[in-house]
């Protein structure tokens, strides 16, 4: 049975772990069924980079990126609009994009999902002329994301985001949006805004709607309007509970809004985060491109029984029930 032929993307300095019994592990976990051609990141060439020069090659029926958020979301974004799977395998501070998609967050668990998984059509969005798998955040997210510091995050993980976010909270300011969609303007006062494509229930300020959903051709935009510290936590914590639940969030300084295309302008202007890197200030344009991007992920439960039942051989039953004769 030949093997497939894939591109390894390996960020060696993502995580707090040993990157290189990571990366020994990986090749035992795929070898066997996949040749492996392994490209590491540097602080000069990053993994879209990479994943377009794979591309290009023509050559390999996947792209593997394994490394956090930033690398995920920069392979990902090279193989936006183009039919090239793309294979997880998170390596992170949060792994919001693979928990988003359901994909583990374990190796050995991540790369079963590559050798056996199946190929799901997702969407993307184009967010001022640049690709987004995940979302764009405008003020408190943007503020949050920028103050935590690599450091911060090697050495806390997770929990410097929330370090971050609780500093930001102290310093928490409104500002004046307009929110232009197909069919409406709306003008708020906001203290944070996200457009999400997709968003793990983690990522709290996206938990507006009720369910984000990767391939509904719809952008969710969350809009948090608290303007006390107290009712910012308040609406934090309401949005997690909720995000859990799938269920919409009911408070009165949370809106939300789900449309194909937004255009949000800011007074004064507000720093923009997108996919976990900063890219500048408002005004936001972001657009819903349904089935940009194919990934690989984990069966559904109905899909592997459907598989197991396709694996059983067809049997013929005997009627051995009486025949009844009408005399």
């Amino acid at each position: 049975m030949s093997r497939r032929k894939a591109c390894l993307i390996f960020n060696p300095v993502a995580g707090n772990t040993d990157s290189e019994l990571e990366l020994a592990r990986i090749k035992e976990l795929l070898s066997s069924q996949i040749e492996l051609d392994i490209q590491f990141t540097t602080e000069e060439i990053g993994a879209d980079k990479l994943a377009q020069e794979a591309v290009k090659k023509d050559e390999f029926e996947i792209i593997i990126a394994a490394g956090g958020d930033g690398t995920l979301s920069e392979a990902a974004k090279a193989l936006g609009e183009t039919t090239t799977p793309l294979g997880v395998i998170p390596r992170g501070t949060a792994n919001a994009f693979a928990a988003a998609l359901g994909i583990p967050d374990t190796l050995d668990e991540a790369c079963e999902t590559i050798l056996s998984g199946k190929t799901r059509r997702i969407d993307i969005g184009r967010c001022n002329g640049r690709l987004m798998t995940l979302l764009a955040g405008i003020g408190f997210e943007a503020e949050t994301i920028e103050n935590a510091s690599r450091e911060a995050k090697q050495r806390w993980g997770a929990l410097a985001y929330l370090v971050s976010g609780i500093q930001q909270l102290r310093e928490l300011e409104l500002f004046e949006a307009e929110i232009e969609t197909d069919d409406k303007i709306i003008k708020v006062s906001a203290g944070a805004l996200t457009v999400a494509n997709a968003a793990p229930p983690t990522s709290i300020l996206a938990q507006g709607p009720a369910g984000i959903l990767y391939d509904d051709g719809l952008l969710d935009i969350t809009i948090i309007s608290s303007n006390t510290w107290a009712s910012a936590i308040a609406a934090s914590y309401h949005l997690l509970q909720t995000g859990l639940r799938g269920d919409a969030a009911k408070r009165d300084d949370i809106g939300y809004i789900r449309t194909k295309r937004v255009k949000i302008t800011t007074d004064p202007p507000q720093k923009i985060v997108l996919d976990g890197e900063m890219i500048g200030n408002t005004p936001l344009e972001v657009e819903c491109v349904p089935g940009g991007l194919t990934v690989m992920v984990p069966m559904l439960p109905a899909e592997k029984i459907s598989e197991k039942l396709e694996g059983l051989p067809n049997l013929e039953v005997e009627d051995k029930s009486p025949v009844v004769k009408n005399e």
